[in-house]
């Protein structure tokens, strides 16, 4: 690290990173370099409009990604676990990007290890899900992909409630909704290996909804803003469509996420403990 950098300095040269390996691997090296206190100013920095990507995947309309059929055979697996490898890019770049982004709200130093211990996680699910993509056969980029969660941060880079209200609360927590039954199915398949792999990430995720609720609660309570209707109306003007039950409502309880927040936006309100098989 040269010496007098800020924090948000090395922020933004990370989030320029093209190759998502290297990305992944600068991330967890910036991430234990402020845990050891090499970073003594946040600076203010501005992270790049888009954040680096390599040239592959290719992206495509949702409609034209490949289908996340979970098989014996490894095709469909591969597609799954590519799938989910491009989340976790995205949502290392959407890590970062929190961090660097808002600094203009004059937030508090933990704010700052929060989102960079989600980016540190984040990177060691991408790293983790390529070196089982390697073991299928296959590798990061093989598989179109689409670009709507980079869409989702685009949409509320000027609102920082808005970023919160949609980044962890409503992108991070639908996994927590559909990744039991992925795992069930791998189970049903005898891929332990992959199985393993999705339980560390949503065991994960349960945290960093927990951090997302924390600071849109801090968020809001510097605004003087009621938490529950403010999320319901940023979820009205950023998210697109209802919220689709069923919820995990045990790992949401796990991060402090009640009901009471998403219940009342939702398709229907026939709420369940896990997700349907």
């Amino acid at each position: 690290m040269p010496t007098g950098q800020t924090l948000t300095t090395a922020l933004a040269e990370v989030l320029r990173v093209d190759c998502a390996r290297d990305k992944a691997i600068a991330v967890r090296q910036l991430v234990a370099q402020w845990q050891d206190g090499s970073f003594t100013t946040i600076g203010q920095a501005t992270p790049p409009a888009r954040p680096g990507r390599p040239e592959r995947p290719q992206l495509r309309p949702p409609r034209e990604v490949p289908r996340r059929r979970i098989t014996k055979t490894p095709g469909g697996r591969i597609a799954l676990v590519h799938a989910i490898a491009h989340i976790e890019l995205n949502a290392i770049d959407m890590a970062l990007d929190m961090a660097c982004r808002y600094v203009a709200h004059r937030l508090p130093r933990d704010f700052y290890t929060d989102w960079l211990s989600v980016a540190d996680d984040e990177a060691r699910h991408f790293l983790m899900l390529c070196d089982r993509l390697a073991e299928l056969g296959a590798s990061y980029g093989d598989l179109p992909a689409h670009d709507g969660l980079w869409q989702a941060a685009q949409e509320t880079a000027d609102d920082f409630l808005g970023r919160l209200a949609i980044a962890p609360l409503v992108l991070e927590a639908r996994g927590l909704d559909v990744t039991p039954a992925m795992i069930n199915r791998l189970q049903s398949v005898d891929d332990a290996q992959t199985a393993a792999a999705f339980t560390i990430i949503m065991n994960d995720e349960i945290g960093h909804v927990a951090i997302g609720k924390k600071w849109f609660d801090y968020a809001c309570g510097m605004e003087r803003r009621d938490p529950v209707s403010t999320w319901h109306q940023l979820v009205g003007t950023y998210f697109r469509g209802p919220l689709k039950p069923p919820f995990n409502i045990a790992a949401r309880t796990a991060a402090k996420f009640s009901a009471a927040f998403y219940a009342p936006m939702a398709e229907r309100t026939d709420l369940y403990d896990s997700p349907r098989r």
